[in-house]
């Protein structure tokens, strides 16, 4: 047998454990030092903003102009693994800051930036939210996209975007957003702007924000912001109701703080964007063969598993193969029923002719179609039967939409379901994900020395969709 060894990916719940042949280069993001004192560091920046004046000083300010002035925290979904309890936790702080300057609780909204995605659970809040700001009274709501009646017309982008914004935000006398900058597929890095548009905005605003036109620009894409479209447009939808201040943080690839970054909408978000990219870029000199990378934490569902998707195919050869693990544990593996019918479309369709019917005038805007979109710059690069897939809760008939190859064909039961009744139900679960993953990476150097190559070169992405190939210098 020839030498392996072992590799393991943060998925969220547990690590899988994978096994790959010693000859895989194992490719991950720069080494970034994490923050010594994590609860100083944030004080630090709320004290001294970049831009602005320091928190204290806006609520003190504020109340003096307005006695009933009422304020808002804007914060990310369970999609972002942004620190809001803990030693890292950005949250308490803010709110703790507001409460000593003389602001009821009872005029303090936690409103957590949903965008087009599902409400976040109070069970899921409460395992995402320091307890005491729970324990304070601070009222937590999340933004609904599609209820008309909360939303407000603020005005219009220069590419045309009608931006109406969370009425409870605009209302607000004092506002403040909280993020993680890391990179994102689409708009260059997430945080900052982002946490109002698209985060509470209306859903029909999303349909220049994530229409076919601007996401089909090669400028749309991870870890870059000069000149990307997607980029520009939040950041002009986000500057017709600007926040106070913006509380963002970037981490490395073990979620340690690496960074606090407090200020102006945009200067503050630069900073630690241009930190960010320091250290996530991953240099290549060329693409590989066959490239093996994982959804992380964010990939809950096939829907948010795009993100890995997109980074690791930047690692593949045009025409390569690509490896992909996750463990979606969302009620909604798969997405939305509109996520699901554009998926089978373009699973139909293969990805030019996706595109075409997006491009087309009579084609009529369906929300969530943007990330098939997404998915189909990935099935350019790497042939829809040479991507494998192998994620843990998915039901057999979910592989009828989703593109690529159903890996569970290759080792391991049909279709097995995410979680268990026990622990040791979920690790046989990963365990047998882990075998899985291993046999399709087997399968697809097998496939690449049956096309004429006769040592195809293997990688493993580490970080999953946190870590982005950057071939030739890029």
């Amino acid at each position: 047998m020839s030498s392996q060894q072992q590799v393991v990916f943060d998925l969220g719940a547990a690590g899988l454990r994978v096994r790959l042949p010693a000859s895989a280069d194992l490719l991950t993001m720069g080494v970034a030092a994490p923050v010594a004192d994590p609860s100083a560091a944030i004080e630090a920046a709320l004290a001294q903003p970049i831009g602005t004046p320091a928190l204290d000083r806006i609520v003190r300010d504020k109340l003096a102009a307005d006695p009933a002035v009422t304020a808002v925290v804007v914060i990310s979904d369970n999609t972002r693994p942004v620190p809001y309890r803990g030693p890292s936790g950005i949250l308490w702080p803010v709110v703790r800051t507001m409460l000593a300057e003389g602001l009821p609780p009872e005029r303090i909204t936690v409103l957590v930036a949903t965008g087009t995605h599902r409400p976040v659970t109070e069970g899921e809040l409460a395992e995402m939210l320091d307890p005491r700001v729970l324990a304070a009274g601070v009222r937590v709501v999340n933004h609904d996209c599609r209820d008309e009646g909360s939303l407000h017309y603020v005005g219009t982008t220069p590419r045309g975007t009608r931006i109406a914004i969370n009425h409870l935000y605009l209302r607000a006398g004092i506002r403040v957003l909280t993020g993680l900058v890391e990179s994102h597929f689409m708009a260059g890095a997430s945080g900052g702007r982002k946490a109002v548009v698209p985060g509470l905005m209306g859903e029909q605003g999303t349909y220049v924000f994530h229409g076919a036109e601007i996401l089909s620009s090669p400028d749309a894409r991870d870890l870059l912001l000069d000149g990307n479209p997607c980029h520009e447009e939040s950041l002009a939808g986000a500057r017709l109701a600007p926040p106070d201040l913006i509380v963002n943080v970037t981490l490395d690839r073990q979620f340690n703080l690496t960074g606090v970054f407090a200020g102006e909408l945009d200067q503050a978000h630069r900073v630690a964007f241009d930190h960010l990219k320091s250290y996530a870029g991953i240099q290549l000199h060329e693409p590989y063969d066959v490239v093996l990378t994982h959804a992380g934490r964010v990939g809950i569902n096939h829907y948010q598993a795009a993100k890995g998707a997109l980074a690791g195919a930047a690692a593949v050869r045009p025409g390569g193969w690509l490896v992909l693990a996750a463990n979606h544990s969302d009620v909604d593996p798969v997405g939305s029923a509109r996520y699901r019918t554009t998926l089978h479309l373009l699973r139909m369709l293969g990805p030019e002719g996706y595109e075409r019917l997006l491009a087309a005038r009579e084609w009529q805007f369906v929300p969530d179609q943007w990330q098939p979109q997404m998915w189909a710059k990935a099935l350019r690069r790497v042939p829809a039967a040479q991507l494998y897939y192998c994620a843990l809760g998915l039901a057999e008939r979910d592989y009828d939409v989703i593109p690529g190859r159903n890996a569970w064909g290759l080792s391991g039961p049909a279709s097995p379901c995410a979680g268990g009744e026990s622990a040791g139900a979920d690790r046989r679960n990963l365990e047998d994900l882990a075998r899985v993953t291993a046999a399709a990476v087997d399968q697809a150097l097998r496939e690449a020395r049956a096309s004429g190559i006769s040592q195809p070169r293997l990688a493993c992405l580490l970080d999953g969709p946190y870590g982005i190939p950057l071939v030739g210098g890029e």
